[in-house]
């Protein structure tokens, strides 16, 4: 998804247009996330993100980051933000690894 949110109607409060972008930030995550895997039991769902308020000026953030982030836009006074987010297919990392990693300290 790659899309400029307005944070400004002149018919809502700014705080409600504000948790209707959040909203659909989650809800595109949750349809994504719902997508089928080929390999589910060895792969997950991740997503890079990018936020700024132009494409040019968009910096990459994680998932994690990203409400606050765009609270941190709000904040600065912007009236529009770039928001981008791509799923990608990343490999879970295996348990094998992780029991030896702890053994060996």
């Amino acid at each position: 998804m790659k899309k400029i949110f307005k944070l400004t109607d002149e018919k809502k409060h700014e705080d409600r247009v504000l948790e209707a972008v959040k909203h659909e930030i989650r809800k595109y995550v949750k349809r994504e996330k719902k997508k089928k895997l080929d390999d589910a039991q060895n792969t997950y769902w991740d997503f890079d993100c990018k936020i700024g308020t132009t494409s040019d000026t968009a910096k990459v953030v994680a998932y994690d980051a990203l409400i606050k982030e765009l609270d941190t836009v709000k904040a600065n006074g912007a009236t529009e933000c770039y928001l981008e987010i791509l799923a990608k297919v990343v490999q879970k990392p295996t348990k094998e690894t992780d029991l030896e990693e702890d053994s060996a300290e």
